[in-house]
């Protein structure tokens, strides 16, 4: 893409990423894709919260890296995983953002799932207050 529009979160338009305290379990077709208390929680305007979990944490052989890529003024480029499980339809179900933008460069190396196409994304507090 020649040259892209970045744009800075603002009071118009917040995002933040903080750290969270809780343990989340998330579940696909019965697998658990990923298992962490090192999540972080990205949260952009009106939109829902997105939990990303380090990648240290995600059970990657049950994903595959898939053609699609997506751009976002303000994070960057995105790239995107379909399952690797049997029976598997091919559509994406995470992505990750590998050289965000510098305003949210906390979140390099984590890897966010679609809420809808999991079976569950559980979370339970681990005591700690961070978030």
């Amino acid at each position: 893409m020649d040259n892209p529009v970045v744009k800075l979160p603002s009071a118009e338009y917040p995002i933040t990423v903080n750290r969270s305290a809780s343990h989340f379990v998330i579940v696909f077709r019965g697998r658990t894709l990923a298992d962490t208390t090192r999540a972080l929680i990205l949260r952009e305007n009106m939109l829902p919260r997105v939990v990303y979990v380090p990648r240290e944490d995600v059970n990657l052989s049950l994903l595959r890296r898939s053609t699609k890529e997506t751009y976002c003024p303000y994070k960057g480029t995105a790239s995107y995983f379909e399952p690797d499980v049997g029976g598997d339809s091919g559509d994406p179900i995470a992505w990750t953002y590998e050289q965000p933008f510098a305003a949210v460069s906390t979140i390099a190396g984590h890897i966010a799932f679609y809420a809808d196409k999991m079976d569950s994304i559980s979370e339970s507090p681990t005591g700690n207050n961070l978030e």
